[in-house]
């Protein structure tokens, strides 16, 4: 049954393949996204580690001049996907999306290099340089004024598209008169409950013609664009990922490097108490744009254990946290506390579970020594695809599969957590 299952998600992989990297799904997703690129490779590395550096390879190839991988590579134009590559510029240099994604990309490489041998020691060392640009690109165009905490230009950019974290920035943003019309794809292949709203959609377009009107200036779009937002979970991701940009760099023996990437973790250590609410006793987005903050607890919330960030009662506050909504659900974590008024079971980023999410989680939970709590968080992801398949998100209280089918991540995250808990010769016979 158990080798059934993960010959299964191997196939949920390899049917997603497109000749060196990997769709999220078909139809929905046809394109090379960034972080889901980056967690397939974590995924694909447990049974063929040629293929999964090729995927991080082939993303990083997409790399603008300036250090930034953006969040979507076109690598055709496929019909079946709103907004293609013709929407986001005005002359295309290059078949991309304009602005990144939450940069995990250090953190899978390096899990890569401590679970590999000198193969993928090696290939990360062939990546590093890209990696530091990368970084750099985040602290030079998303914190210009060195504030030590980066803020996103648009909702896309946090991999949260829809949360409530973005309400109050959202309702901010002006439909302009000169609107461009456009035909959403995603409802025509998800049911329309299950996606951001209409509304949603004509202010995620007014920002993204907003940047193609000013050729996504870094500067225009901080300090003039329709949207500016703290997101802690972009925030909490890119503190990890210096962390282990840091650790690669002590592996590889690059010392010239070592000092510059411990002055970041220390500023965005400093930087995170910008984004920590105290009216609710939980790190949450921030608004720039209207100066408040919002009062959702998210899963997004969670990852300052998986940065390890915060002081000793922030984070015990957090745990607080978890196990209330842990208790007030069927399965964990869900993208939403569901005692917030704007919880959805089904739609999204405003209440679903999401298996990368909880990965990152239940790593937090682990190095804080909570280990039922991680444990719980890690049966329910396994649960999850026996109850609702491999599907890209699931409802928290009823365990039904939502969103896109045969995902690849969601596929990746199993490989990922039985290789580091069972004995994965099976996968050899």
């Amino acid at each position: 049954m158990l080798k059934e299952k993960l010959q299964k998600a191997i196939e949920v992989i390899n049917r997603n393949d497109r000749g060196g990297f990997t769709i999220p799904t078909n139809k929905l997703y046809p394109h090379q996204w960034n972080w889901d690129s980056a967690f397939t490779a974590l995924g694909i590395s447990t049974y063929n580690k040629t293929r999964a550096w090729q995927e991080l390879i082939l993303l990083i190839n997409a790399q603008w001049t300036n250090g930034m991988i953006p969040h979507i590579v076109f690598h055709e134009n496929n019909p079946n996907y709103f907004p293609g590559p013709n929407h986001w510029q005005i002359k295309a240099n290059s078949k991309t999306s304009c602005h990144s994604q939450p940069p995990v990309l250090a953190s899978v490489i390096l899990e890569m290099v401590k679970d590999g041998d000198d193969y993928d020691l090696k290939k990360s060392q062939s990546l590093f340089n890209s990696l530091i640009a990368y970084h750099e690109w985040f602290f030079s165009a998303r914190d210009p004024n060195n504030e030590g905490f980066l803020s996103i230009i648009h909702p896309w950019e946090s991999g949260r598209d829809n949360c409530p974290d973005w309400d109050l920035g959202l309702q901010k943003v002006n439909i302009p008169e000169d609107f461009e019309e456009y035909l959403r794809c995603d409802t025509s292949h998800v049911e329309v409950s299950q996606r951001p709203t209409n509304e949603d959609y004509d202010k995620f377009m007014s920002i993204v013609q907003y940047g193609k009107n000013c050729n996504w200036d870094p500067m225009n779009m901080y300090n003039h664009g329709p949207f500016l937002a703290i997101d802690p979970g972009i925030n909490f991701i890119f503190l990890k990922a210096n962390k282990d940009l840091l650790s690669l760099a002590k592996l590889l023996n690059y010392k010239n490097k070592i000092h510059k990437i411990e002055d970041w973790i220390k500023k965005l250590e400093n930087g995170c108490q910008k984004f920590w609410n105290d009216k609710v006793k939980a790190f949450t987005a921030f608004d720039v744009r209207t100066n408040q903050f919002c009062d959702a607890i998210t899963n997004a919330s969670m990852l300052c254990l998986y940065a390890g960030a915060g002081t000793d009662k922030q984070k015990k506050y957090t745990i607080e946290h978890c196990k209330r909504i842990l208790d007030d659900c069927v399965y964990g974590m869900p993208s939403l506390d569901p005692k917030h008024e704007s919880f959805e079971s089904k739609r999204y980023w405003r209440g679903p579970v999401w298996l990368i999410m909880n990965y990152m989680i239940l790593i937090g939970l682990e190095n804080e020594k909570e280990y039922l709590l991680a444990k719980r968080i890690k049966d329910d992801t396994i649960r999850l695809t026996d109850v609702g398949g491999m599907f890209e998100y699931f409802d928290p209280l009823t365990g039904k599969g939502l969103g896109g089918k045969n995902f690849s991540w969601t596929a990746a995250i199993f490989l990922k957590l039985y290789r580091e808990n069972y004995d994965f010769q099976l996968f050899n016979n």
